[in-house]
């Protein structure tokens, strides 16, 4: 008999098993850090948590307080295995094990924010979060299709809300409002947010707020310089100062409302809406694009996300069903892009809307004791999302005063995409020392799209049923150490994005493979943890995917018709799926120590490398070099990070943190072609940041990060954007202290 089996059978026999307080269950929620953080009580809606079984790491509402981020990419720059890469001011993507844009997995609540737009490179929806409403972020490094589905080829990245909080023992009506200020030398950056929390009685609670900000153009250190020749990169553009840059600053709207209803101790319902606005924030390095006119510039005038969703939560404590959760969403993500070339008269726009409606629901059994050494449980659940694209685009010619449709838009109009799937993992205790686990899932894929004959643009419609599935041990070697292995068999299915898109990227114009199959990624991993004063863990790891999507080099008269922009590229690029297998491997440790006089200490180091098949044509001289294996596009540098943080029981705290990463010379042909790339690669740096902070327990915070403290001219790998220059940011939260 299986183990899945057995565990079905002696939970329906009624024998729980409770875990031995040294073996406590890796999924139930642990006591959040921070003092700001408001909490939910035990029977308000429970955070869904990423698995801790795997390599990951999550950061605190305390530790965004304290670093002062400008957004939610930003935020994670010091999580292990993790790169944030900036093609704009207004952007950020977060890179994990060489990974990023539709190849990782990108979540809110429990909710999925990927859809079929995401593209194959950087893209910028995380930043979409209002990092003020944020309570934490995990990461879940490498495969993750197994419980997520499709896209979590290199991780998963979920990020929590700040949630209300019911004290039972209350009655009538309380209120707890929040002002926050927040400014930023180096951009300029000005704005706040106005918040209460409401209950009423022991069973209604309430959060609302709305923000906003203005942020000006950026200063950074300087300019950095080519390895290969000592000039300056093409990207971005300066101000006369050589410092401030061009193609920076943005406009920002957020306003967000939740409800928590606590039906009973086993019952609870939350009622959620999020709404971010993004105004005027220009693609760096495309404002303008290398060797194009000083005036022209690609504006993103509109980047908007609305996200409306219930969850319900229950414990039933049934033998198959302990913990259950469910959820239905709507959202909206719009996009609207103006390419202004002032000297030819011409407005080129765009404007893309994604409609998505998605359900899901999970659940845990009790944990059931299959015998005296064998301890049993069940995870499993389903989801479907289901996406309506709109998309249009026109020319405007600025000087007749006249507006030409386009046939079609950066995507089809009216394309759909349906996406979902159902999973199962089984895990058992062996002898308290050891935990195995297994799992599996089918899913569903769906895209269609209509033909457009004018551009010369085929119909889609294609169906995929991918499964896939995991299998990974935990051996408690001692009470300090535990060793872990896993197996993760993940897919990433073409999307809209990939299908039908037409569009300026980094390295040039890229144009649509409907004929396009899903990519898959074996991922194979092994880690060491160790307990007790100093925590520290190491993993290493093996990606091998095969049928990778990547961009493949194409002539002028490879174009598609009426395509004007493909015609006068530099570049040109079509995806295709790689004959041959790629590769990504690498190394990651981080350490937490606890040491004498109120002292922690953090420290983190990544190495990432990867390689895949040359899918370019051979040249025809036969004497001109063309490889076999080429390395992958944009992978991360040698990179890590190391912060040292004092605090003392009157609430002053002090800190001082230190980013770093070697150079990056290692590029793919794409990455050569690509202006926000310096010839010859990215130049390594080091920056040290040093923060200080002053709370009272939910009545005031006070909080000052002086950035890049030797003002150091740097740029992460892949970015258009230099990073910021010496400068001072400020944040001044008053809690219920001024009502």
């Amino acid at each position: 008999m299986s183990l899945v089996s057995a565990a079905i059978v002696a939970a329906l026999c009624g024998q729980p098993a409770d875990a031995p307080a040294d073996n406590v269950d890796p999924t139930d929620n642990a006591e959040k850090p921070g003092d700001e953080i408001i909490q939910v009580d035990d029977d308000g809606p429970r955070d869904p948590r990423l698995p801790d079984d795997r390599p990951g790491s999550e950061l605190w509402r305390e530790d965004i307080e304290r670093r002062l981020p400008r957004s939610a990419p930003d935020a994670l720059r010091y999580e292990p295995g993790v790169f944030v890469q900036q093609t704009a001011h207004s952007q950020g993507s977060a890179f994990i094990r060489g990974l990023t844009g539709q190849q990782t997995l990108l979540m809110f609540d429990g909710i999925r924010l990927n859809n079929s737009t995401y593209r194959q490179g950087p893209n910028q929806y995380f930043f979409t979060l209002d990092s003020q409403t944020i309570e934490s972020i995990q990461v879940v490094r490498g495969g993750g299709s197994t419980r997520f589905g499709s896209d979590a080829l290199g991780g998963v990245i979920m990020a929590l809300p700040v949630e209300t909080s019911i004290d039972r023992d209350k009655r009538g009506f309380t209120y707890e409002p929040h002002l926050r200020f927040r400014g930023a030398t180096a951009d300029g950056e000005l704005g706040g947010r106005v918040q209460s929390h409401v209950t009423i009685g022991d069973s209604i609670a309430v959060l609302a707020g709305v923000g906003g900000r203005n942020v000006g153009r950026l200063e950074s250190g300087g300019l950095i310089r080519n390895p290969q020749d000592g000039e300056v990169p093409l990207v971005p553009r300066f101000e006369d100062d050589l410092r401030t840059q061009l193609g920076t600053g943005f406009k920002e709207l957020t306003g967000d409302a939740r409800l928590h209803y606590r039906i009973n101790a086993e019952h609870s319902l939350k009622l959620a809406a999020y709404a971010y606005r993004q105004f005027d924030g220009a693609r760096t390095d495309q404002c303008p694009a290398a060797f194009a006119p000083f005036d022209e510039c690609l504006n993103y005038d509109e980047q908007f996300r609305t996200l409306v969703y219930g969850v319900w939560e229950a414990r039933p404590k049934t033998a198959l069903v302990d913990k259950l959760r469910a959820t239905l969403s709507w959202q909206w993500q719009r996009e609207r892009r103006t390419l202004s070339r002032p000297s030819a008269q011409v407005n080129n726009i765009g404007r893309d809307n994604v409609y998505t409606v998605g359900a899901s629901v999970s659940a845990k059994s009790r944990k059931v004791e299959l015998a005296p050494w064998l301890t049993g449980w069940l995870s499993y659940g389903a989801d479907t999302y289901a996406d309506r694209i709109g998309s249009a685009s026109w020319i405007e010619f600025t000087d007749i005063d006249s507006v030409q449709q386009r046939s079609r838009g950066q995507y089809l109009d009216d394309s759909s995409y349906t996406y979902g799937g159902s999973f199962v993992e089984a895990s058992g205790r062996l002898w308290k020392q050891l935990t195995l686990r297994a799992g599996g899932r089918l899913s569903w894929v769906v895209a269609k799209a209509a033909a457009d004959l004018d551009s010369g643009t085929e119909a889609v419609d294609n169906k995929w049923f991918p499964l896939v599935g995991n299998a990974g041990v935990d051996w408690r070697a001692t009470r300090w150490l535990s060793l872990l292995g896993n197996i993760d068999h993940s897919f990433r299915a073409p999307n809209l994005d990939d299908l039908t898109s037409r569009q300026q990227t980094g390295p040039g114009f890229q144009f649509e493979n409907p004929d396009l199959e899903p990519e898959t990624a074996t991922t194979f991993e092994v880690g060491a943890r160790v307990g007790r004063r100093v925590s520290a863990e190491v993993w290493a790891f093996r990606t091998l995917i095969d049928g990778a999507v990547v961009k493949s080099p194409r002539e002028q008269t490879d174009c598609p018709p009426n395509t004007p922009q493909c015609d006068a590229a530099w570049t040109r690029f079509q995806l295709v799926n790689a004959q041959a297998r790629s590769e990504v491997r690498g190394l990651e440790t981080s350490l937490y120590a606890r040491l004498p006089h109120n002292l922690t200490g953090r420290a983190t180091f990544s190495v990432t490398w990867g390689e895949g098949p040359n899918v370019g044509d051979p040249p025809t001289d036969p004497t001109i070099p063309f490889p076999d294996r080429v390395p992958l596009s944009r992978v991360p540098p040698v990179n890590g990070s190391a912060e040292l943080l004092w605090k003392h029981r009157s609430g002053f705290a002090a800190s001082s943190g230190m980013r770093w990463a070697l150079k990056q010379s290692r590029l793919a042909l794409a990455d050569v072609a690509d202006a926000r790339i310096p010839a010859g690669g990215t130049p390594g740096f080091v920056v040290v940041d040093v923060n200080l902070t002053y709370r009272i327990d939910r009545k005031l915070l006070v909080s000052v990060n002086f950035e890049n403290l030797f003002d150091a001219a740097y740029r992460y790998h892949g970015s258009s954007v230099n990073g910021p220059g010496r400068g001072v940011s400020l944040l001044v939260d008053l809690g219920p202290m001024w009502r």
